[in-house]
């Protein structure tokens, strides 16, 4: 509808007017269905959007946390370089050796350290990366799920302009498809 007043209609709303104010049981029957699945659908679809948005998320901080442990890894990188260096000063001809000598291990501890603190990030990214998957498979579930709600929403409406039974049963099936499907998103299987 416009501002304006003019009124357009899409090609089955007139006749599911027509249907919601006869009693024809049929169409009351398919009516109230559709309303109820659209309002599943619209829970479905918010259920989707929200695991896709959470995968996302997921995917977001392994990126994030991968730069932090490569950055980790170049520091280690950079402690190893000065100990070689030091190293290297030990065989230098007057040179205080012990001050090289416990810079060496003060490198080496702190490499330790380092490199742990990097493994632990490294870990925290495949844990970030695997619940990306997982949102995205359940996500992927959820849009299975939705268009087997719309599809039984499409049924229900040939179904009203044809008054075929069997496309009203088919409609149920689909939706209950659909449900089966929700279910298993819910489940996160």
């Amino acid at each position: 509808m416009s501002g304006h007043g003019f009124h357009v209609h899409g090609p089955h709303d007139h006749e599911l007017e027509h249907a919601a104010h006869s009693n024809d049981d049929f169409a009351s029957r398919i009516a109230v269905m559709t309303a109820i699945m659209a309002t599943v659908g619209a829970l479905i679809g918010y259920e989707g959007g929200a695991t896709q948005n959470a995968a996302a998320m997921y995917k977001n901080s392994a990126a994030i946390k991968k730069t932090e442990a490569a950055n980790q890894w170049s520091y280690y990188q950079s402690k190893s370089s000065k100990q070689n260096l030091a190293e290297l000063a030990i065989n230098l001809p007057g040179v205080d050796v012990e001050k090289y000598k416990s810079e060496v291990e003060r490198y080496k501890k702190e490499k330790e350290e380092i490199k742990k603190g990097a493994e632990v990030m490294e870990h925290e990214v495949l844990k970030l990366e695997e619940s990306s998957e997982a949102s995205l498979h359940q996500h992927h579930r959820w849009a299975q799920s939705m268009t087997a709600v719309q599809i039984a929403i499409s049924l229900a409406a040939i179904a009203l302009l044809t008054k075929k039974k069997w496309l009203q049963y088919g409609s149920y099936a689909v939706a209950t498809a659909g449900l089966g499907i929700a279910a298993l998103a819910w489940l996160h299987i």
